[in-house]
């Protein structure tokens, strides 16, 4: 489901995307603030970028399930064929 996996921190990669947003929003917040020391902030914006690039991973696979659904000759949805179905994978 998500790509470059060796990429993502294993605490990161666990989580879900509406989790990986907050703490993304959490992260940007605390970049904002301007509170946060030079090392604490490549800190953070290490982390917002790992987050960023898992909320895009599921965003894209997501994208990818959606225009899979199948549509039948009336060009109404008949059902979905899911997204690792050409893989085999699960």
């Amino acid at each position: 489901m998500i790509t470059h996996m060796g990429d993502i921190p294993a605490d990161v990669a666990e989580m879900s995307f509406e989790d990986a947003l907050r703490a993304l929003e959490d992260v940007v917040r605390k970049l904002e603030s301007g509170e946060a020391r030079l090392d604490e902030s490549i800190d953070l914006y290490e982390r917002g970028e790992k987050l960023r690039q898992l909320c895009q991973a599921r965003l894209d696979a997501a994208q990818e399930r959606i225009e899979k659904i199948v549509a039948g000759p009336d060009g109404k949805p008949q059902g979905t064929q899911p997204f690792d179905a050409e893989t085999g994978q699960g």
